[in-house]
């Protein structure tokens, strides 16, 4: 699945690859897909023959600026693969959308759920304005250069258990379960302990671990297990699977207190932690 770090691996493949490439041909499998931009074949129309300048991240959305005076946002969801393939790769079930380049193969969108968005919107216009969604984002701890004293004050300024918090994308966003379990590990805080109780000591743990986790994630290339796969858009697994500490791992001896690390449910879905060290 598609999460923070998974997004930034996509961004920095996608702009060394294919920034600069020019669009031959655009097929959508799906029409409720790109619906923000009309139809299927008012959006292919669009982009034909444009070229893509540049490539940005904002969240999980990817922006590119196309030479036509648009730019074309694709939201991708945690269902979402952003492929690159030769034209006579096999088409893998599920592939919603499939753009074509005059030169350098295809970029495909598969997606089990159909949850992408993709959507056109012109470039000299407030990205916010026909993005509304992007606003209320909340902290990108690889985007954003935050102080951790900021990164403090946001903390406190929620009464929130701490496992909510990380899911809370109006807080910090794209972490999802996997990620969220293992900051709070490294932190040593438990994932029910209320985010305005932290004192500073345990606030500075909590930042260094955020930006901790989501870097070694990067580093590793994302995490790819059987029930979260991911592969980046040369068809390669992550490795960050390799480096979990809790999330998956129960009944296994916890790497700090060396007793088996425990998972309750929390909000409908499993949280791993450690009873011991996790306060």
């Amino acid at each position: 699945m598609i999460f923070l770090p998974e997004a930034e691996i996509v961004r920095r493949e996608l702009e060394r690859d294919s920034v600069g490439r020019k669009i031959k041909d655009v097929d959508v499998g799906v029409a409720k897909i790109v619906k923000r931009s009309g139809n299927r074949t008012s959006f292919a129309k669009a982009i034909v023959g444009a070229k893509l300048d540049s490539l940005e991240r904002v969240g999980t959305h990817l922006i590119f600026t196309l030479d036509n005076e648009r730019r074309m946002v694709i939201a991708i969801s945690p269902t979402t693969l952003v492929r690159r393939n030769a034209n006579k790769d096999a088409v893998e079930d599920k592939t919603v959308v499939t753009i074509t380049f005059t030169q350098g193969g295809q970029l495909r969108l598969i997606d089990a759920k159909s949850a992408v968005e993709v959507f056109l919107i012109p470039i000299d216009e407030p990205l916010v304005d026909h993005v509304p969604e992007l606003a209320v984002l909340g902290l990108d701890p690889l985007a954003d250069s935050v102080a951790w004293t900021d990164f403090g004050r946001l903390v406190l300024s929620h009464d929130q258990k701490l496992k909510s918090l990380l899911m809370d994308n109006d807080v910090i966003v794209g972490l999802g379960e996997i990620y969220s379990d293992e900051i709070l590990f490294e932190a040593s805080l438990k994932y029910d302990r209320i985010s305005s109780s932290l004192n500073t000591q345990e606030l500075r743990r909590f930042y260094r671990s955020v930006v901790a986790v989501l870097n070694d994630a990067v580093k590793y290339r994302g995490t790819t297990l059987d029930s979260s796969p991911f592969v980046d858009p040369l068809g390669e697994p992550g490795n960050y699977q390799d480096h979990l500490q809790v999330y998956g791992k129960h009944g296994q001896l916890s790497p700090r207190s060396r007793q088996p690390l425990a998972r309750t449910k929390f909000s409908g879905r499993w949280t791993y932690f450690c009873e011991q060290s996790q306060v």
